[in-house]
């Protein structure tokens, strides 16, 4: 779903704005500082009891009152850009470009944008949280900073909820979920039994999560070991071996198949209906052509010409 206050026009484009996505789907009573253009732009995606809304906001006051107190969700707010401060509960904390923090929806809150920002709202079920922490509201309106490495593990794995694969199949949806209310709870305080659980799921999926998205940039390097891509993601190799092996698969294996994915797509692309498949084949990180035709083959039931011809409607 697509917020956008630019859908609105007309003198009442604010207040019309205001009422039919600030208080009835946000839950604000969104204030524009006076004589600051007022702009609204946020992408909510969602999947069984969390979701994520991030996009770029003006200068406001946003007040979430105690008419709008519909449900208890515990939401992390995550200043990408900009700066802003949140009060609730009796606590205020300062949120400038990079830190986060936790509020909840069961009380009253306000949110304070300062300049021009880009936010992350993730919101979390409490009742998957609880029994994981010793104290959630305890958690609450406490200041994250922008380096902190479960912060950092938790932000590159919500990007899963962008690939269509990962969410395919209901089992796998629920892992997420779960994945990322394990880093959640990581980050608000878990009790001991709570963090060796969280660490062993959550913060284990986001790792290799953050291996796979590191490959994925990297398909078309001749470099692309094992070695380089732990180093860079800040684990050994071993650790590395042992996250792919618990998914049954290899760094290897895992490897091959993107870069075969990448060919496919390329050869049922228009735009490359001129580049020679070889040429296709080394700019997605194969170095023998041979081995490239063999394992496209078997992965695919077909020639690497027959799969381009038959998406550009040819006889090959």
């Amino acid at each position: 779903m697509q917020l956008t206050s630019a859908a609105f026009s007309g003198p009442d484009s604010i207040e019309a704005f205001r009422e039919t996505y600030g208080r009835l789907l946000m839950q604000l009573e969104i204030d524009p500082l006076p004589g600051v253009p007022f702009e609204l732009d946020f992408r909510i995606r969602g999947v069984n009891g969390f979701s994520i809304a991030d996009g770029r906001l003006s200068p406001t006051t946003n007040r979430h009152t105690a008419s709008m107190i519909d449900n208890d969700d515990i939401v992390l707010v995550h200043a990408v850009q900009g700066h802003g401060a949140l009060r609730q509960i009796g606590r205020e904390v300062d949120l400038p470009s990079g830190n986060a923090t936790f509020v909840t929806n069961s009380e009253a809150g306000e949110f304070l944008g300062y300049v021009p920002s880009q936010l992350q709202n993730f919101r979390f079920t409490r009742k998957r949280l609880e029994g994981v922490l010793v104290d959630i509201d305890d958690g609450l309106l406490r200041s994250i900073p922008s380096d902190d490495p479960t912060l950092g593990l938790l932000t590159r794995y919500a990007s899963i909820l962008n690939d269509e694969e990962a969410l395919a199949l209901p089992e796998l949806r629920d892992a997420i979920v779960t994945h990322m209310h394990d880093l959640a709870a990581i980050l608000l305080g878990p009790n001991r039994d709570g963090q060796q659980i969280a660490s062993r799921r959550g913060v284990r999926a986001a790792k290799l999560h953050a291996i796979q998205d590191d490959i994925k940039r990297n398909l078309a390097s001749r470099d692309l070991t094992l070695d380089a891509v732990a180093q860079r993601n800040g684990i050994s190799a071993r650790t590395a071996r042992e996250l792919f092996r618990e998914w049954h698969t290899t760094f290897t294996d895992y490897v091959l198949k993107q870069r075969l994915a990448m060919a496919h797509r390329k050869l049922l692309d228009a735009r490359f209906a001129e580049s020679p498949i070889s040429s296709i084949a080394f700019d997605c990180g194969f170095g023998d052509l041979s081995y490239f035709n063999h394992s496209f083959r078997r992965r695919y039931g077909a020639r690497p010409s027959d799969i381009r011809a038959a998406g550009l409607g040819k006889t090959p």
